[in-house]
């Protein structure tokens, strides 16, 4: 059984503990007086509170399953930077004034990349946005549109564009024994069709620009009446249809879609699109994910499959019929 292979296999609890000295390693890298430092997230990556003897807080996101590059994750860190009128996390550099700290990650066996942050006070959004909070989304995506638009990244820095249904990722849904059956794989090759028309028209009709591309109310802080934007890991080069749709299909009723439309327009009119591209982009948020899970090493992400990957089919059968 290799190192990677033994990672996989732990559960949630001993996947954390796993990364303790990797973290350490990390930390050492910066000049602080760490106190100590707890999870608060593991799921595509991990992330942690750092707390130093003074009492500051930081968030450390350690990339555990992202397979971003170097080139990706200084891209991040440039635009995080350039962000003034949304309130976003300050990236926090290391004692060599590096802004990617790396350390070996024995239980996996490889070298693990990651990004301080500033701590954000409050709570996530979480599963019940409320429309304030909504309206609040809707107007900072718009914000950081504006903001992004025409952004030029410095040489050895670049995002990925989204140019492909599975968004570069390797295909396990339908590619060499992928994880469908014959018949959902046929279904889900026309959805493919369906999706890369919308996407080839978006890119010929729209400059790629940073995005997002991962507005869901769990990467939301809300603290006395003021929204803030986190984790922008899935961050990459696209349109502002592509992140909405994304955003969109995390929300369950039409009211919470107008609310997240009502604060868009509140600050720069809303792109033109037909009802059927919106549908047919959320869709393609939710294939990208079906996708992932397959890829992940997460146990608790891999244990959805079954109700997810039914659910998701569901949803493409409805849309190419």
């Amino acid at each position: 059984m290799t190192e990677s292979t033994a990672f996989e296999n732990l559960t949630n609890e001993a996947q954390i503990e796993s990364l303790t000295s990797c973290v350490q390693g990390i930390l050492s890298q910066f000049d602080l007086d760490v106190a100590g430092f707890e999870s608060i997230n593991h799921g595509f990556n991990s992330t942690f509170k750092v707390t130093t003897v003074g009492g500051e807080r930081f968030a450390l996101r350690v990339n555990v399953n992202s397979t971003k590059t170097l080139e990706n994750l200084h891209a991040e860190v440039q635009w995080v930077q350039s962000i003034r009128d949304v309130l976003v996390p300050a990236p926090i550099a290391n004692s060599s004034g590096e802004f990617i700290t790396f350390a070996h990650h024995d239980a996996s066996g490889r070298t693990l990349p990651a990004v301080l942050f500033s701590w954000l006070e409050g709570e996530e959004v979480g599963d019940e946005p409320t429309p304030d909070q909504l309206f609040a989304t809707g107007a900072a995506m718009a914000k950081l549109h504006l903001g992004s638009k025409g952004f030029k990244f410095e040489p050895g820095a670049s995002l990925p564009l989204i140019d492909s249904v599975l968004w570069g990722a390797t295909d396990y849904l339908c590619g060499q024994a992928g994880a469908l059956s014959q018949a959902d794989r046929e279904q889900m090759k026309i959805a493919y069709e369906l999706i890369q028309e919308v996407v080839d028209r978006q890119l010929a009709e729209n400059e790629p620009q940073p995005i997002h591309a991962d507005m869901h109310s769990w990467n939301l802080m809300w603290h006395n009446g003021a929204l803030a934007v986190f984790d922008f890991d899935d961050a990459m080069m696209g349109t502002p249809l592509m992140d909405l749709a994304t955003a969109i299909y995390y929300l369950d009723t039409e009211e919470q879609n107008q609310s997240l439309l009502d604060g868009y327009r509140s600050v720069t009119p809303l792109m033109t699109f037909s009802k059927r591209d919106l549908d047919i982009l959320r869709v393609q948020r939710r294939v990208v994910l079906l996708n992932y899970l397959f890829e992940t090493s997460n146990p608790e992400h891999q244990a959805i499959i079954p109700d997810y990957q039914a659910e998701t089919m569901r949803r493409v059968k409805a849309l190419v019929q």
